[in-house]
């Protein structure tokens, strides 16, 4: 039997991308000899990411569209037809057996194509509120593999299939990390950790709050694992001090995980998963910045099963240290977030993605 041929195609920010490459390396996993191409955008994240996991990529001259009018909103309906040409091209040469995608600029396009070809795909949807191009490929897709309930409101029900969205491996086992994880960042056991993460890039409103909470955080012995984003390292790294480490990035996730008490997040679709699996009480800030505000979609979500605690950035100034110690004063509303999130968790996404391709490639 010749080897299988598969286009992945996501991008734009690491929570499209990650999953793309977890699902190729599971389909790798069961095929050594199946063959990759990814398809993102041109200028984005994926054309180094991708690389890096030892995958080729093909780049598209595609963006999104602008909230208000701008020259690149003007070009937008140029870029899109060079995108459905070039997309026909690569689908014609490569001659995928299944196309994959999930999300970001670059998936429209080369899903369009692969499915006026005929050739079986496959849309995985991160997040509880569904984007527009997903939603308008909904119909014409063989799949789509989904993280969250009551999907049927954008999906044809028919379609859909629960997975989850792809985590990654080191995460499944934190709690018998958590010594490790102590001694890696010279923790105190005595003393609650918070740990904030806003994003690879970082958050600035969130970033804003922890410099501004800093001392109520001193005043109440917390230990502080802060990551700041790349954007924002240099402006709020003279914060380092005993209790308090400032982080540009944090290499080793699981780790912070694992010395986490309390977690404090933006809920884009890859965190919220990550943090099912992790069971730890959780702060969702979602940004108000993000198309058809998913994020804040994604923690509602979460937030009306009992399982993690919504702020949104409006509210920051008046209600954050009443609830932040709410958390502190309470072991069991702590234990209760953590309990109730990682019933939500579903550890085994990439393996259930990958076999509803598998069917796919058999039919």
């Amino acid at each position: 039997m010749k080897p299988y041929r598969v286009i992945l195609s996501g991008g734009g920010t690491g929570g499209h991308i990650y999953p793309a490459i977890a699902i190729a390396k599971e389909i790798q996993r069961r095929h050594p000899d199946a063959q990759f191409l990814f398809v993102g955008a041109s200028d984005r994240m994926e054309m180094e990411k991708v690389p890096q996991a030892g995958f080729e990529i093909e780049g598209l001259w595609i963006a999104g569209i602008q909230r208000k009018l701008t020259v690149d909103n003007l070009m937008f309906p140029f870029k899109l037809i060079s995108s459905l040409m070039k997309s026909r091209k690569i689908i014609k040469k490569f001659k995928p057996d299944v196309v994959i995608g999930t999300g970001g600029f670059a998936s429209g396009p080369l899903l369009k194509m692969a499915t006026i070809a005929g050739i079986p795909a496959v849309i995985q949807e991160q997040n509880s509120y569904a984007g527009i191009t997903n939603k308008l490929l909904g119909k014409s897709v063989k799949k789509v593999c989904v993280a969250y309930d009551d999907m049927q409101r954008f999906f044809p029900l028919e379609h859909i299939v629960k997975t989850g969205n792809p985590v990654r491996a080191d995460l499944l086992d934190i709690e018998s990390k958590r010594s490790t994880a102590f001694a890696k960042y010279d923790l105190s056991h005595s003393s609650k950790v918070v740990l904030i993460i806003g994003g690879s890039l970082g958050a600035r409103a969130i970033n804003e709050l922890i410099e501004k909470q800093l001392p109520f955080f001193k005043r109440k012995g917390v230990q502080v694992l802060w990551q700041t984003g790349k954007l924002y390292y240099d402006k709020y790294k003279h914060h380092q001090a005993d209790g308090v480490q400032v982080m540009a990035y944090i290499d080793q996730m699981d780790m912070a995980y694992a010395a986490a008490d309390i977690i404090i997040s933006r809920a884009g679709a890859g965190s919220v998963s990550e943090l099912c699996i992790v069971g730890k009480a959780t702060i969702f800030i979602p940004s108000p910045n993000v198309a058809e505000d998913h994020q804040t979609k994604n923690a509602q979500a979460i937030e009306k099963t009992g399982a993690a605690i919504l702020i949104a950035e409006k509210d920051l100034d008046k209600k954050f240290e009443l609830v932040f110690k709410g958390l502190l004063n309470d072991e069991k509303v702590c234990f209760e977030l953590g309990r109730k999130i990682k019933t939500l968790a579903l550890p085994n996404a990439t393996a259930d993605i990958v076999d509803e391709v598998e069917q796919l490639l058999k039919y």
